[in-house]
């Protein structure tokens, strides 16, 4: 009985949370409102299309870390409530959500999320540290390239014009959630990825400046030309799949309906 209780348990540990399929609802409700041009206000439905859209993506994310993570040795992921596709599971839902959501409200950039709490110490092998580090952003990758891809192909010539500028900023948004969480800085992935693979006195170097990691990436991209180097990158990104960067400039000031 207990065996079976334990079954019964993890099975719902990994049940995929109503919350996600809400946001999968309104995923696909805004996405046909855009398309048909639906309502009075098509502009609001890019900002539903858009937000829903980068939640979803911060939950697959977040999952893809904790999946690995299962698959690396932490069998306490399930537990916590990783494997559920709920945002609010995560270990700090201001962070993994809210703050992500204000970024792209204030400044069409996609903030990494705050992180799922992974018990290292139960995972051996520097690679798996590194997969599981990485998983996250190669996920915001895959997306990238699966919303740019058919824009660029010209699959979507005869699409409404705002649905594929709002398409094209929510992979613009995936762009610099990449590449920001590639960034080898505490407080990103991609410290995480180098991490195992530094020295332990290297670590601890870092580590009283791991806090303000986050914190000083952002001020050298708001207040120096590191800022315009980010973004040129980003634009890069998206011309190499023949995706003109102003159609995400488009779908921005789209997606800012409260705007004239």
């Amino acid at each position: 009985m207990t065996f079976a209780r334990t079954q019964q348990q993890r099975s719902e540990d990994r049940r995929i949370s109503p919350v996600f399929w809400v946001l999968l609802a309104v995923l696909g409700t805004s996405s046909w409102a855009v398309w048909t041009g639906y309502g009075e206000n098509s502009r609001f439905g890019v900002f539903l299309f858009v937000v829903s859209g980068w939640v979803v993506s911060l939950s697959l994310h977040e999952y893809a870390h904790a999946r690995t993570a299962l698959h690396g040795g932490d069998l306490t992921v399930g537990a916590k409530g990783y494997l559920t596709l709920n945002p609010f599971k995560y270990a700090n839902a201001l962070l993994s959500v809210v703050l992500p959501v204000v970024f792209v409200i204030l400044g069409g950039i996609g903030l990494p999320g705050g992180a799922v709490f992974i018990e290292r110490h139960r995972i051996s092998g520097r690679w798996k540290h590194s997969l599981i580090s990485a998983a996250g952003p190669l996920v915001n990758v895959v997306i990238a390239v699966a919303l740019l891809a058919p824009i660029g192909a010209g699959l979507l010539d005869g699409a409404p014009s705002t649905f594929v500028a709002g398409m094209a900023f929510l992979a613009l948004l995936q762009i610099t959630a990449a590449v920001l969480n590639l960034i080898p800085v505490p407080g990103f992935d991609g410290y995480g990825i180098i991490e195992p693979w530094l020295s332990l006195k290297a670590r601890r170097a870092v580590e009283p400046f791991a806090p303000f990691g986050m914190l000083a990436v952002f001020a050298l991209l708001w207040q120096t030309s590191v800022g315009d180097w980010f973004w040129r990158l980003a634009y890069k990104v998206m011309e190499l799949f023949d995706v003109p960067p102003y159609l995400a400039a488009l779908g921005y000031q789209a997606f800012r309906f409260w705007e004239n």
